[in-house]
């Protein structure tokens, strides 16, 4: 087996120069800069942390707090290998490097299904939305024109796709830092009109004990997908390496503001088991309870933007994470074409693939969409767990090798290294310990399972000739 500076010096003569250059490096400081802020702030904030105060109540921040814990520690180590070799493949290439080709296959391939996925999934949470405010308008017509939009976006030029995140990002953190404003200034009693909950609402910690905690720390684990997307888009970006050491170095503040501070203001101005909490969302329902007019259907404009928003970096990285692939040699060769700086078939095929996952949740809602959803359940899992063994050996390597591109270190490496993959493993262990996640659980044990054999094999034949 070879060693690991090996592989990377190996990886090096590919990676990074041969995968890069047909690339454009049309992204900004500035599109970096906010596509890593409105990135922290994510759909899954929006949309699925009210089932996760309803089953955690207001322990729902020590579990935001847990989790995004552990997201800083990966996203550290990620940034650490990311300024040293940035990458279209990102978190892929870095496997590849640290383990051989099987392992980037594995982790590209698996992230690539969930990010088309999400696509979908996010086209249908926003024409849900709008067919509220529209009624008698077909939903699968609304998430046909946001695909549309968004495919044609990305085909155009990487410059597109950073303006569209630019100014979606913008909104994202100014709807949530006034939202952040308003609420500790009603929590203080000093928002004009409204009366301070106090502590009223928080006398039921552990509502549902340490069964309910468990529930809520694994909505919140799953709600921090996205942040890696800024070291997937570093590789076009016109100062890699300044772009990702910024990104990481900023990530705790942003995770401890934009999710526990926002956590900590909702379960404090709404009681834990409102039903409006599940209902409309928990800042609809937040923003209700200070009777401010409009409010509420604000607040539904701006989850819209944030799915659109996730549906645009979504075809973004997943495009680029199959270009990269097959820059590698890890995929299908149509995929690998670029003309005006942009992998477009790979865009379209991306795209094509989230379609026809809406498609498939109005064909076949009872059987393969179910299926579907459930083998992507806890692919970010297995993405983080290469990050953090691969980390662990190219660290080593780099310090030996090229110290001087260790512009981000992970802290207390490599202690912290082993505490991440012990809080993913505690991860794992809970949700083998749930019935629904369990079946998630599974399920994307089977396909990293399947990758990995099929990636081996591919390395294998590779070998050969």
């Amino acid at each position: 087996m070879p060693s690991s500076s090996t592989r990377a010096s190996t990886a090096a003569g590919t990676t990074p120069a041969a995968e890069a250059a047909p690339l454009s490096h049309g992204l900004k400081q500035r599109h970096l800069s906010m596509i890593a802020l409105g990135g922290v702030i994510g759909a899954g904030l929006f949309v699925g942390s009210g089932a996760g105060i309803a089953a955690a109540g207001p322990s729902i921040v020590v579990a935001y707090a847990l989790s995004g814990l552990l997201v800083m520690l990966v996203m550290r180590m990620l940034g650490e290998m990311s300024a040293a070799y940035p990458s279209s493949g990102s978190f892929s290439a870095h496997a590849e490097r640290a383990f051989g080709p099987w392992a980037g296959f594995t982790a590209g391939w698996s992230f690539w299904v969930l990010l088309c996925t999400a696509v979908g999934l996010e086209g249908m949470g926003a024409a849900k939305i709008v067919t509220g405010w529209l009624p008698g308008t077909p939903q699968w017509m609304w998430v046909a024109l946001f695909m549309v939009v968004f495919c044609g976006t990305n085909l155009a030029a990487v410059k597109n796709f950073g303006e569209f995140e630019f100014w979606f990002a913008a909104l994202k953190v100014g709807a949530i830092s006034l939202f952040l404003v308003l609420g500790v200034l009603a929590v203080a009693g000093v928002l004009p009109g409204t009366d301070s909950p106090g502590a009223s609402h928080l006398s039921h910690f552990l509502p549902h004990g340490g069964q309910g905690l468990i529930v809520g720390l694994l909505a919140s684990v799953f709600a921090y997908g996205g942040l890696e997307t800024v070291t997937i888009a570093a590789a076009e970006s016109q100062d890699p390496v300044r772009g990702v050491a910024s990104a990481v170095r900023t990530a705790m503040w942003r995770i401890a503001l934009f999710y526990v501070g926002s956590m900590a203001v909702i379960v404090t101005l709404v009681p834990w088991n409102a039903p409006e909490l599940v209902e409309k969302g928990p800042y609809v329902a937040a923003l209700d309870r200070l009777g401010i007019p409009g409010a509420g259907q604000l607040m539904n404009v701006v989850v819209l933007v944030a799915l659109l928003s996730a549906m645009n970096a979504n075809i973004y990285g997943s495009s680029r994470i199959a270009y990269s692939l097959v820059q590698r040699g890890l995929g299908p060769r149509a995929l690998a074409r670029v003309s005006g700086g942009v992998p477009r078939v790979a865009v379209l095929v991306s795209s094509v693939f989230g379609f026809l996952c809406v498609l498939l949740s109005y064909w076949r809602p009872d059987d393969v969409f179910p299926w579907l959803l459930n083998m992507i359940g806890a692919v970010i899992l297995v993405v983080w767990i290469f990050i953090a063994v691969s980390q662990l050996r190219l660290r080593r390597a780099l310090e030996r090798e090229a110290p001087q591109k260790l512009v981000v270190r992970m802290w207390a490496f490599p202690v912290l290294t082993w505490v991440a993959l012990a809080g993913m493993a505690a991860v794992f262990v809970l949700m083998a310990r749930e019935p629904d996640t369990r079946v998630q659980l599974y399920s994307t044990g089977g396909m990293a399972l399947f990758l990995a054999a099929a990636g081996w094999l591919w390395q294998r034949t590779r070998a050969r000739n």
